[in-house]
């Protein structure tokens, strides 16, 4: 039968036209994966190795110094998936593909986990959250105290003061620690005259003066510094869910594909 061969013919020819375009769809999915795992090593490695100030920050906070870690560890590993996926593709290895597929999948779920986690615990990140702990915890010059350490270094490298503004340190363990001092040293305004150091008043800034202190809450400057990165990290992570979930499914039938 010459039609029925014919269309048999015509049908392999789809199958193999469709398999190789997969193939290379699933080559430039993991190519993009593999620049995502690129581009969160970077970060993770400038965040450590960042002279401007923000490493001591990470240092002083346990949270941010494993959250540090945790991107390079998923940089790395989203470097190495995007790597062997490539090869999974383009030498049509059905156990690679596979590899690939079920560590996509764990790193996809974790994703997805952590995502619900932040919104479930996203009242932790509210202004009366910080400035109750600062209320309660700040103690002004231990530097041993994880706690203030880092405030110390956020009011330093933002110049600002207290989560909303100086006044959060009325009624704080602070005050009751140093009872003539309104503010502490850290609020305090400091000389930007290039081969000059040190604070412009620290005795009329410590007794609350307005002109010799930082008067800008961290809140807002935090999330002014960091508004377009958090918007692009967002953006980005939307971007890499999609890129991963669409590689998982041209894995998958790639794999179904090679006899």
């Amino acid at each position: 039968m010459p039609g029925l061969g014919e269309a048999s013919a015509r049908g392999t020819s789809m199958e193999v036209d469709c398999l190789s375009c997969i193939k290379y769809l699933m080559f430039v999915f993991n190519f993009l994966i593999f620049l995502g795992g690129s581009f969160l090593l970077g970060v993770g490695v400038w965040v450590v190795v960042d002279p401007t100030g923000f490493r001591e920050i990470v240092a002083a906070n346990p949270l941010l110094f494993t959250g540090v870690y945790i991107i390079l560890a998923m940089g790395g590993m989203l470097f190495l998936l995007g790597f062997l996926g490539c090869c999974g593709a383009i030498r049509e290895n059905k156990c690679l593909l596979l590899f690939f597929f079920m560590l996509i999948l764990i790193i996809f779920l974790a994703e997805l986990a952590a995502a619900i986690l932040a919104f479930i615990f996203r009242e932790h990140l509210t202004r009366e959250h910080f400035t109750k702990e600062l209320k309660r915890h700040y103690q002004g010059y231990n530097n041993t105290d994880v706690f203030t350490s880092t405030w110390n270094a956020i009011m330093n490298t933002f110049d600002c003061c207290g989560v909303n503004s100086p006044e959060d340190f009325e009624e704080s363990i602070f005050r009751l620690i140093n009872r003539g001092e309104v503010v502490p040293e850290a609020c305090c305004r400091r000389n930007n005259h290039v081969g000059e150091a040190g604070f412009s008043n620290r005795e009329e800034c410590l007794s609350g003066s307005m002109l010799y202190r930082n008067n800008k809450g961290c809140y807002s400057a935090v999330v002014d510094y960091f508004e377009l990165y958090i918007y692009v990290a967002g953006a980005l992570a939307i971007v890499v869910l999609t890129i991963e979930l669409f590689a998982m499914v041209f894995a998958m039938c790639l794999f179904r594909g090679i006899q």
